[in-house]
């Protein structure tokens, strides 16, 4: 079973860019979908990005849209969310998944590995 840990989070002023890492263990996320999801304080945990195992695949929300995107670098075990054009409401716990499938897909249900989550805050 893979382990998921989050980084790159942090303090962006709105228009900012950031850029995410979700660094996998115990495990090659080679055969995994991976996606992000995010939590705003008070609100349900929402989809943002997935990619496919190889890479040739995203679904992305329309929130996003043209501001994210997601990479994933398999020697490494690592994704990646590069965030551009960020604006306060994209404040939120940025947590990564995966799930052992071959195409992206945004319902959470079956995701079954989940990092901690990296905070990322845009002021206005």
């Amino acid at each position: 079973q893979v382990q998921l840990v989050e980084s790159g989070g942090g303090l962006v002023q709105a228009r900012g860019s950031l850029r995410l890492s979700c660094a996998a263990s115990g495990g090659t996320i080679r055969w995994y979908t991976i996606a992000w999801f995010r939590q705003a304080p008070g609100k349900e945990r929402e989809f943002v990005v997935a990619i496919s195992w190889g890479g040739d695949s995203t679904y992305s929300a329309d929130a996003v849209k043209g501001r994210f995107m997601i990479s994933r670098d398999d020697a490494k075990n690592t994704v990646y969310l590069q965030m551009n054009s960020l604006k306060p409401e994209d404040t939120a716990v940025y947590f990564c998944a995966a799930v052992w499938r071959r195409s992206p897909t945004p319902e959470m249900k079956w995701y079954d590995t989940w990092g901690q989550g990296t905070q990322v805050t845009v002021s206005s």
